[in-house]
């Protein structure tokens, strides 16, 4: 596939793989320089790792879970 490389650096992911690959607006992606080209890989949203406790608390919980957690393992 062709796109175009807007004065500002930016392309626009063609809409087939933003649909096959899931990428939505404010999506974060990992760019990487394979010597040869360059990959975009697509950053998994802590939401799509929950697994089977998907569903059982939000992701505002977790991170307040975590966040508790992470202070009191500091010494």
């Amino acid at each position: 596939m062709e796109v175009l490389v807007t004065r500002k650096g930016q392309v626009t992911v063609p809409i087939a793989l933003r649909r096959k690959y899931g990428i939505e607006q404010g999506m974060k992606m990992i760019v990487e320089d394979c010597g040869s080209g360059i990959i975009f890989k697509v950053l998994p949203r802590l939401e799509d790792l929950v697994g089977i406790d998907a569903g059982k608390i939000s992701v505002e919980e977790a991170f307040k879970i975590l966040d508790k957690m992470r202070s009191e393992d500091r010494y």
